[in-house]
């Protein structure tokens, strides 16, 4: 479900995120409304659509009532903790019905864009930090966050109804901000533990950013690293979906879309396993 004009949304937040957000919402909610069984597994998923597509509406609830500037607090970050709090979330929520879900899921997405234009006209607020489940955000940070989770999530629906998916370049770029700032809190401790390795990571035909590890810590810049021991060229979607645990790295190698060089370009294919998906 797309709108008919080619016009970006104009508000508070970067060119075209509103837009994608309402866009995302939408095609997902059109990806629902087709769905006769809501009982179908979503593969790779302890979940069903419906309970798929009820964490997808409760969420973007969450997001509309952290940008509204409400505090609700949502585990601590690790998966663990944001398994639990996923669980105990769809437990106070029985609609599993498609069209329900769907109209609840475009609602929420606007309710989330509605606060973040509120918030914006208000100088106090305009600046704040929010306290979400992946730590401090202002509001630009907390939409490409939600941008980031809709896509996710709208991708195993369409798995799950063999319909395409609703991932392309323009979004994966705007789903870049809160992909860079959540990088060193979702590391492998264990992984980088004893890595010293600089990145440049750039996605064909779109943005770099430079990535560097060393005594267990991880910096991530927002423009490629100088005398990188490893480059990465990847495309777009096949960056977001590998991130996000959705796609496998060497799948994604085989077919041409990763490429790696440098002085160490044994380090390419490594690159994935030293984060987990947020």
């Amino acid at each position: 479900m797309r709108p008919t004009t080619q016009q970006n949304i104009r508000g508070p937040l970067p060119e075209g995120l509103g837009q994608a957000i309402r866009e995302t919402a939408g095609d997902i909610a059109t990806l629902l409304k087709d769905a006769s069984d809501t009982a179908v597994p979503v593969p790779d998923s302890e979940w069903t659509v419906g309970e798929a597509a009820a964490h997808l509406a409760l969420a973007n609830e969450l997001m509309a009532d952290l940008a509204s500037g409400h505090e609700r607090p949502y585990g601590d970050g690790t998966p663990q903790s944001l398994a639990a709090a996923n669980a105990q979330s769809l437990a106070t929520c029985e609609e599993r019905r498609a069209q329900p879900l769907a109209s609840m899921i475009i609602e929420q997405a606007d309710v989330f864009l509605d606060a973040v234009e509120r918030a914006t006209s208000d100088e106090d607020t305009t600046d704040s930090t929010l306290v979400t489940p992946l730590g401090p955000m202002d509001r630009n940070l907390l939409a490409s966050y939600l941008l980031t989770h809709m896509l996710g999530h709208g991708y195993d629906l369409a798995r799950a109804l063999h319909r395409p998916h609703m991932i392309d370049r323009d979004r994966v770029g705007l789903c870049m901000p809160f992909m860079l700032s959540v990088m060193p809190r979702v590391a492998d401790t264990a992984a980088i533990a004893d890595l010293t390795v600089r990145y440049t990571v750039r996605l064909r035909g779109g943005a770099a950013f430079g990535v560097s590890l060393a005594d267990g810590a991880v910096q991530v810049t927002p423009t490629p690293r100088q005398r990188p021991d490893c480059t990465i060229l990847i495309e777009p979607v096949a960056f977001l979906l590998i991130a996000l645990g959705r796609r496998n790295p060497w799948r994604a190698i085989g077919q041409g879309q990763v490429i790696a060089w440098g002085r160490k370009p044994w380090l390419g294919p490594r690159f994935p396993t030293l984060f987990t998906a947020p």
